[in-house]
């Protein structure tokens, strides 16, 4: 499943290239050639794993002679101690495909897990964590394959990913004196019938407003709960409401129970805090 990833080969390509471009000089002067052994990536916190496939084609691509084993799926549940996975052959090549290995797990399982602690916090509500275009320059589609994997959904992909009328394109338009409503019939005229419209709006008069230009969904942004609720009752039945802007742990339970149907979080993949996992040598 994992190699499906769109440029999934070209970011491991150019993740190695980028810490082996000068070579390994240290194991080089060390490590003989013909020496082998056996390490396990194991996970030294609890957390959601994710990227367990991407560490191990990182040590492929480093030495297609080495023998690698996932002993967890992405989207499992880990414990400290756990093992992951196993990687045995030339000595050298796992040394010099470890700090990758480990940039990539570390980070998509650190995705992962506080993803699934936002899908904790609003379960037992009709909400839907969902992430955001903020994520790491060349790693969007490991980003959001993690958030995945914590149980979250995926927002657009990128920007032909469907039509999100922000802040900035209402107010370049309303300076050439055109309404909100107008904007949101302009899209809906413009884009293809399988393409929804989605508006932001900050306010219950602009929710009103791009209902009425036949908005698909409502991107609420940096509302309170209580006025929240006022725009969730206002598109009931006719639009989709969801929720965005500085939402946390702390705060994201109180929003999904206005009734919101999605919440993008950008702290999901912008503010990453990595899994502590190893690389441990089997002696």
């Amino acid at each position: 499943m994992i190699l499906r990833i769109p440029g999934f080969d070209s970011i491991i390509e150019a993740a190695l290239a980028e810490d082996l471009s000068l070579g390994d000089p240290t194991t080089a002067a060390l490590i003989p050639a013909h020496l082998t052994g056996r390490a396990s990536f194991v996970s030294r916190q609890p957390g959601v794993l994710a990227g367990i496939e991407v560490a191990l084609a990182v040590m492929r691509k480093v030495d297609p002679d080495l023998k690698l084993k996932a002993l967890l799926l992405d989207g499992d549940v880990v414990e400290p101690g756990a093992a992951l996975g196993t990687v045995e052959g030339r000595v050298s090549s796992i040394l010099m495909g470890e700090r990758t290995a480990l940039n990539f797990l570390q980070r998509m399982s650190g995705i992962a897990t506080i993803t699934a602690k936002f899908m904790e916090a609003v379960e037992g509500t009709a909400a839907t964590i969902v992430d955001t275009r903020k994520t790491a320059p060349g790693l969007r589609s490991l980003d959001k394959y993690a958030v995945a994997a914590g149980g979250g959904r995926n927002h657009r992909m990128c920007l032909g990913d469907g039509i999100l009328i922000k802040d900035n394109h209402i107010a370049a338009l309303r300076a050439e004196g055109i309404s909100l409503a107008q904007v949101v019939r302009r899209a809906k005229t413009r884009a293809p019938h399988t393409v929804k419209v989605e508006v932001e709006i900050e306010t219950l008069v602009e929710a009103q407003e791009a209902i009425k230009g036949g908005a698909d969904i409502l991107l609420a942004d940096n509302m309170g709960p209580d006025e929240l609720a006022k725009v969730v009752e206002l598109a009931r039945g006719r639009v989709m409401v969801e929720a965005s802007g500085g939402i946390n742990l702390e705060s994201v339970a109180a929003i999904a129970k206005t009734g919101v149907n999605l919440i993008s979080v950008g702290a999901l993949t912008h503010s990453v805090k990595a899994l502590d996992i190893g690389l441990d040598y089997d002696a």
